[in-house]
This record gives structure tokens, C-alpha cells and sequence, in this order.
């Protein structure tokens, strides 16, 4: 997590590939695609781009792409199921699942993205794991280690390590149900 100063000396470019795949997995859990979802993202970084003689004044760079994002995905996905109904052939459920995820994005409450409540949340989350699968899981996702090397470390098999991190997961799914968007920064 970067703190607010970390966050004023960042240029345009530490942003973009800071952000950019997090933003992109976020958005794709909306909008089902992957490429719409870069399309989205890029949208939003162009006008970040625009503005970037006012980035210095943004309070918390990660709650304003956030909702950025958030906005555009409304945006796409109201269209979306606009231009779906409008088609005959259209089958309903596919319509009801651009549905319930306007419904879900719109309700994501994006307010909550502060710095320490990021890092509290998930500091809780992956504590909650069962010692070795939390030791493997912060070796994969946080120190961004490869399964063989994690496997050679802990003299495990890289079998054993894509379990653990594959329960690790799971478990971190449920722990975070209710912060999706914080799941998908954490698993990238």
C-alpha cells in the first residue's frame, strides 16, 4: 500500500503500471470481458492523462481511479443491457447477468478505499489463514515468488505450494465477500 506521500511523488507512468491490472481484473468482474474491461481502463487512463496537471491534488489515487472505473463499468454496462434488449434474440439470462452486475457495481460502495482500511482489512484476512497456507500465500501473492521457488525454499513440491495458495484463496474469497474489489488487488 502507498502512502499518501508515496502517492504525490508518483509520476504518470508509476500510476499506469502500478494500477493498470488491478483495475482491469476489477473491471472485467463487471463487465465479463476481458477486453472491454482494458477498454474501460484505458478510457480512464486517457483522462487521467488529460488531468495529469491536477494529479498532485488527488487525496487518495486509488479510491479516485477506483470510482473512475466503477463509473465507466455503470456506463458500459447500462448500455450494455440497453443495446441486448433491443435484440430478439437475445437470451434472458444473459440479459439478467449484465443486470445483476449493474446492480452489484452500483452498490459497491467505493468510499471505504482508504489507505488503512485497505491494509486493516486485508492484514485480518490473510492473519485468518492457517499458518503454513498463510506463510505460502504471502510468499506467491505479496512478495510475488513463483511457485518452484517457494517450493524449493520450503523443501515442498510445487504441488503442495499451488494447493495451499489455491486454499488460500478460496478462504481469502470468502474472508473479502464483501470487499470484492480488494480480493481482486490482492490475487494480481
Amino acid at each position: 500500500m502507498l502512502n499518501p506521500k508515496q502517492e504525490q511523488s508518483l509520476t504518470f507512468e508509476d500510476i499506469y503500471s502500478i494500477y493498470y491490472p488491478k483495475l482491469v481484473r476489477f473491471s472485467n468482474e463487471y463487465v465479463l470481458s476481458v477486453h472491454d474491461a482494458e477498454n474501460i481502463v484505458q478510457d480512464c487512463f486517457l483522462y487521467v492523462w488529460e488531468q495529469k496537471h491536477t494529479l498532485h491534488s488527488i487525496n487518495n489515487i486509488n479510491a479516485f481511479l477506483f470510482r473512475l472505473v466503477k463509473n465507466k463499468c455503470i456506463d458500459f454496462l447500462r448500455r450494455k443491457i440497453l443495446d441486448e434488449t433491443k435484440k430478439k434474440d437475445i437470451q434472458d439470462t444473459y440479459i439478467r447477468e449484465f443486470q445483476y452486475k449493474l446492480l452489484s457495481i452500483e452498490s459497491f460502495d467505493d468510499s471505504f478505499v482508504s489507505d488503512d482500511e485497505i491494509e486493516t482489512i486485508i492484514y485480518n484476512a490473510i492473519n485468518s489463514l492457517p499458518e503454513k497456507c498463510k506463510q505460502i500465500f504471502i510468499l506467491s501473492k505479496i512478495n510475488g515468488m513463483k511457485y518452484d521457488e517457494i517450493a524449493k525454499q520450503l523443501e515442498i513440491s510445487p504441488n503442495t505450494v499451488k494447493n495451499q495458495v489455491s486454499n488460500a484463496l478460496e478462504k481469502m474469497r470468502k474472508s473479502l465477500k464483501n470487499h470484492l474489489p480488494l480480493f481482486i488487488f490482492l490475487i494480481g
